[in-house]
């Protein structure tokens, strides 16, 4: 029996075309997508697309829309070995970690791509890469899926989902995993780094999580960041939990003021996680004394998790738990190989 692989169309790039009069870019309709890219009919699989409706601006990315994906994974989940989702680049990193979270007991791909230029354009790089994504999502060796995670593949890289940034608005190469090897390297072949990728050994049923708490905050350290400032940011009200996002291996001022305010913040159960700005690298909160204060006062390491996977997994832990000590628990945990300690 073939494979059956879904195509879910969130919006994006990929999906649009020049309009013939206004020459401004419009989506097509995606159900004929055979017509944009023939090869799809030179498969040994089927494919199948759903395209939202209406479509979704990458920029306009939310939890919600995270909820309606899982909800339509998990009402195909049996009927499909595999998902592509098309997504627009600015925020896929995002919602790339937000399914990792959100997906549990998974033993099937689901891969995200898009593009720089669309599909309509002739020097497009959508064609390739979504050809290369649904190849992937088919893949199986013994009946079971090559890569059962969540994946972003973007010209010639597979990569774990919550562990990859975009970093070029520019180049066809738009996403970079630092900390992470390549699932796969495509080039005339696609050569899977098996050690890499994360195999469940549960037998638990697959199923999903849809309440994502978006009380979760991003605090970016600058130099000559001010006092009033970083306590209006930390008493946002509904504020739970605050991504700090710290210089180098997680160093902050020394400044008295700082870390009172962190302190205050800590003190009315708002839980803060220190991540690095760098791309690549682990926050060490030992290795200074600014980061010795902050974690005596009980500021928790991100180790070497991406800003968007900080992010999403907090809002995936205030949805799931309501102990602060069990979200507290989960951070120092390596839930979906978003970190390495």
């Amino acid at each position: 029996m073939s494979r059956k692989i879904l195509i879910i169309y969130t919006g994006g790039t990929i999906g649009m075309v020049q309009d013939p009069v206004t020459k401004s870019l419009i989506p097509f309709d995606f159900e004929r997508i055979i017509e944009k890219v023939p090869e799809l009919k030179s498969f040994n699989f089927s494919v199948k697309s759903y395209s939202f409706n209406p479509l979704v601006d990458s920029s306009d990315m939310n939890p919600e829309i995270w909820v309606q994906l899982v909800t339509i994974i998990e009402t195909n989940y049996n009927n499909y070995d595999g998902f592509v989702i098309l997504h627009g680049t600015d925020t896929m990193a995002y919602t790339a970690s937000a399914l990792s979270f959100m997906l549990h007991n998974l033993q099937k791909p689901v891969v995200l791509t898009g593009s720089q230029l669309p599909l309509g354009t002739i020097r497009t790089d959508g064609k390739e890469n979504l050809i290369t994504a649904l190849e992937i999502a088919a893949a199986e060796v013994n009946g079971q899926a090559v890569v059962p995670e969540v994946c972003i593949f973007f010209q010639d890289k597979l990569y774990r989902g919550n562990r990859t940034t975009k970093y070029n608005a520019e180049h066809f190469r738009a996403f970079r995993s630092d900390n992470y090897p390549a699932l796969a390297e495509v080039g005339v072949h696609i050569k899977y780094n098996f050690p890499y990728i994360r195999y469940g050994v549960t037998q638990d049923p697959f199923r999903v999580s849809k309440v994502m708490d978006t009380g979760v905050g991003l605090l970016k350290i600058f130099p000559g960041i001010n006092e009033q400032f970083v306590s209006a940011v930390l008493n946002s009200s509904g504020l739970k939990a605050m991504v700090l996002e710290t210089f180098g291996s997680g160093n902050a001022p020394t400044s008295k003021w700082f870390l009172k305010e962190i302190e205050k913040a800590l003190n009315k159960g708002v839980v803060i996680l220190n991540v690095t700005q760098c791309l690549a690298g682990s926050v060490e909160m030992w290795r200074y004394e600014t980061g010795i204060h902050m974690h005596e006062m009980g500021v928790l390491s991100g180790y070497d998790i991406t800003t968007e996977s900080a992010i999403t997994k907090l809002m995936h832990l205030f949805g799931e738990h309501q102990s602060i000590e069990d979200v507290k628990t989960c951070l120092n945990k390596s839930l979906k190989g978003e970190i390495l300690f």
